[in-house]
């Protein structure tokens, strides 16, 4: 994996020093970062743009990560979405996959996995992307019957 990895993220997690400090952190190897500290404005956020990741805490109040997770996939379920949790089961874990999450990983974050996934994520979002326009580019020239 290169130094700098060009990628827009949401971090979406209650603690907000926590956010900045990896935010701060993922800024600094050239990647473009929004947070939010709410599942509804995370909602909101995904809703208005696109990301090459999501990053989502599994605990928060309100509108929790599973409940996040499942109202993003919902949305746009090409959507990348890596779950993080300080309190990490095997039950939530699966959940969370079975719902749509690329990964799930453990607090405190191993910054070079979480920069893995991240590379990972936005990489499987091009292929998504590349192949979406390459399937209307085929029903546009089926259309003209060239």
């Amino acid at each position: 994996m290169s130094e700098e990895l060009e990628a827009s993220i949401l971090l979406v997690d209650d603690e907000e020093e926590f956010l900045k400090v990896l935010s701060e952190r993922l800024e600094s190897r050239g990647m473009k970062v929004d947070t939010s500290t709410t599942g509804e404005s995370a909602i909101e956020k995904a809703k208005a743009r696109g990301f090459d990741a999501i990053v989502v805490d599994l605990a928060m109040p309100g509108v929790d990560g599973m409940e996040t997770l499942k109202h993003i996939k919902s949305e746009n379920p090409d959507v990348q979405i890596i779950m993080l949790t300080g309190h990490a089961t095997v039950d939530k874990s699966v959940e969370a996959i079975r719902e749509g999450a690329v990964d799930f990983m453990e607090k405190p974050v191993d910054l070079p996995k979480l920069l893995k996934k991240i590379e990972e994520a936005k990489n499987k979002r091009v292929l998504i992307v590349e192949k979406q326009h390459e399937e209307k580019i085929k029903k546009i020239l089926k259309s003209k019957g060239w």
